[in-house]
C-alpha cells in the first residue's frame, strides 16, 4: 500500500532512514522546524551502535561511550532528551594511567587539568608525569605548541599518518604509547601509523588546546538505551515523530512530480526529503543513480572494529570509576556495576552481596576481534590480575564479550576526501552518519552533528526557519 503523505496545510513531509544518534538528530530537527518527520530503523530499537541490551539480570550496553565537555553537539543532544544529569561530566580533567611494566613496579600517573588558560591548563600534569622522561615531556610540550599552529581542516594533513608527523616533531615510541596514543587510539579508534594527521589534529587541538575544560570525560551512568532508546523514542514522540521499528528501507527512487517514494515491506511512502543516515555501504545500495558524482568512493571508506570484554566479580576490586592503561594489553577499564543494576538485586538472585562489573574497552581491535571467547578470557582476566591486585583473590562471576567489528569508520590517512557532504545532487536527498564530512572522527559527537548537518540542508531546501543549535549549546 501508499503511505497517505498528503501534506494539511503545506507541511512538507520527510523520511529519515536510520535510527542511530545521526537519524534521530535529523528528525528531532526537522520536526522542530514544523516538518512532519517518519524515522525508519530497521532494529527493533534505537541508538544505531551505542545501544544496551539484558543479559539475565543485567542491563549491558554493547560497549563504552565517554564523550567530551567540547562535544557541544552530543551535549545538546542530552539536553534534548532529559539526558544531561543522566550522563554528567568530571568537574575537571583526571584520567589515572597505570603503568604495569614498569622496571621498578607498578607506578600510577594521572593525566589533569587544572583552572589555568590553555595551554598551561596541562602544564602541571605535563611536568609530573611519571611515565616520560623530562626530555620526552619537554618533547610533548613542543610537539603540543605546534600542534596548536596546525589547521585540521588542511588537506595536505589528512594526506600524512599521525605517526610521521610525531616521528618529525621529536616524539619517540615512548611518548606515542604513554601519550598520544593513549588519547588517540580511544578517540580515533586507531594507532597513530594508521590516523589520519587531520582526523589526529582536530582530536587534540579541540579537545586539550582548545579551552581548559575541553577534555573534560562525561558518560552515561545510566545504560545507554536509557537515553538512546527509551528518552530519545519520548523526544520524538512529543514532536508527533511517526517512528516505525523493524523496518528497513527497501528502495528509494524519484517520483514524477519531483518528490520521492521510499518502499518499505508492504507499504510505500513518499516525501519531500529523505536522508539517508545509514552506513556506508547500505547508503551506497539505497543511492539512485547520479545522487553522487563517484557513489563507490563510499565503499573505499573501511571500518575499524571495537572488542569490549565485560567482567563480573564477586567482589569490589576497582576503587575508581575508571582507568586506563600501559605495558599491557588492557586499555581502558570502567566500573559498570551501578548502571547495569548488578547491585540492585545482587548476585545470583541473593539480595545485599557485593559484587563489581567492569567493562574493558579495547579499540584498534583488529588483533582480537575474532577470537574465541575462551582465548580472550584466558589474555584478558590475568592481565587484570596484574592491574588490580584485589581481582587476584576475587572470583569471576561472568565473562563475557561484545563485538563491533565494523564499529567506527577506518580514520586513515586520505579518508577525508572520501567522505561526503551532507548534501546529494539529487534534490531532496541528503546524507547522514558519523562516516559524512564532519571533520570530527567516529564519534557520538560526529553522528550528531552529521545529522545537523542534513536537517539544516533539507530544512533550506523546503524553505523552513531555522536556527543552529549549536549557537546556543557552545
Amino acid at each position: 500500500m501508499t503511505h497517505d503523505t498528503a501534506r494539511p496545510g503545506g507541511q512538507p513531509h520527510a523520511v529519515v532512514v536510520g535510527g542511530g544518534l545521526a537519524g534521530i538528530t535529523t528528525a528531532l530537527r526537522l520536526a522542530e522546524a514544523g516538518v512532519r518527520v517518519t524515522l525508519l530503523e530497521g532494529r527493533p530499537r534505537l541508538g544505531g551502535l551505542a545501544f544496551s541490551f539484558q543479559r539475565g539480570d543485567l542491563t549491558v550496553d554493547n560497549g563504552q561511550h565517554v564523550y567530551l565537555r567540547c562535544c557541544t553537539a552530543y551535549r545538546w543532544f542530552l539536553d534534548r532528551v532529559d539526558g544531561t544529569r543522566l550522563a554528567p561530566l568530571q568537574d575537571r580533567l583526571d584520567v589515572p594511567v597505570l603503568d604495569v611494566a614498569h622496571p621498578r613496579g607498578p607506578r600510577l600517573g594521572r593525566l589533569r587539568r587544572t583552572a589555568l588558560p590553555v595551554p598551561l591548563h596541562l602544564a602541571k600534569s605535563l611536568a609530573t608525569y611519571p611515565h616520560l622522561s623530562l626530555a620526552e615531556r619537554a618533547g610533548v610540550g613542543r610537539a603540543a605548541l605546534a600542534l596548536q599552529r596546525l589547521d585540521p581542516a588542511d588537506p595536505a594533513l589528512d594526506g600524512i599518518d599521525f605517526a610521521t608527523w610525531l616521528g618529525r616533531h621529536g616524539q619517540s615510541p615512548r611518548a606515542i604509547e604513554a601519550l598520544w596514543d593513549l588519547v588517540g587510539v580511544a578517540t580515533l579508534n586507531a594507532t597513530a601509523p594508521h590516523a589520519s594527521m587531520g582526523l589526529a589534529a582536530m582530536v587534540f587541538k579541540t579537545g586539550l588546546l582548545s579551552e581548559r575544560g575541553a577534555a573534560d570525560i562525561g558518560w552515561a551512568h545510566v545504560p545507554l538505551g536509557e537515553l538512546h532508546d527509551t528518552r530519545a523514542r519520548k523526544a520524538l514522540d512529543s514532536l508527533g515523530v511517526r517512528t516505525a521499528l523493524r523496518t528497513k528501507a527497501e528502495r528509494i527512487t524519484r517520483t514524477a512530480e519531483g518528490g520521492w517514494s521510499v518502499d518499505v515491506a508492504g507499504e510505500t511512502i513518499e516525501a519531500d526529503a529523505v536522508v539517508l543516515a545509514v552506513p556506508q555501504r547500505e547508503t551506497r545500495a539505497l543511492l539512485p543513480d547520479g545522487a553522487l558524482d563517484d557513489p563507490d568512493r563510499l565503499l573505499d571508506i573501511g571500518t575499524a572494529p571495537i572488542l569490549n570484554l565485560h567482567v563480573v566479580y564477586d567482589r569490589k576490586v576497582l576503587r575508581q570509576p575508571f582507568f586506563t592503561a600501559l605495558g599491557s594489553p588492557v586499555q581502558w577499564v570502567f566500573d559498570r556495576t551501578e548502571s547495569s543494576g548488578l547491585l540492585r538485586g545482587g548476585l545470583d538472585g541473593a539480595p545485599g552481596r557485593g559484587g563489581q562489573y567492569l567493562a574493558v574497552s579495547q579499540s584498534a581491535a583488529q588483533d582480537d576481534i575474532d577470537e574465541p571467547v575462551s582465548v580472550l578470557r584466558e589474555r584478558y582476566l590475568p592481565e587484570l590480575e596484574r592491574l588490580l591486585p584485589a581481582a587476584r583473590t576475587a572470583r569471576v562471576r561472568d565473562f563475557f564479550v561484545t563485538r563491533e567489528r565494523t564499529a567506527t569508520f577506518a580514520p586513515t590517512p586520505g579518508v577525508g576526501r572520501l567522505r561526503p557532504g551532507a548534501r546529494t545532487h539529487a534534490p531532496g536527498l541528503y546524507l547522514a552518519g558519523t562516516w559524512t564530512a564532519t571533520g570530527w572522527p567516529a564519534t557520538m559527537e560526529g553522528a550528531v552533528r552529521s545529522g545537523f548537518s542534513a536537517a539544516d540542508a533539507a530544512l533550506r531546501a523546503l524553505g523552513r526557519r531555522h536556527e543552529h543549535p549549536l549557537q546556543e549549546a557552545v
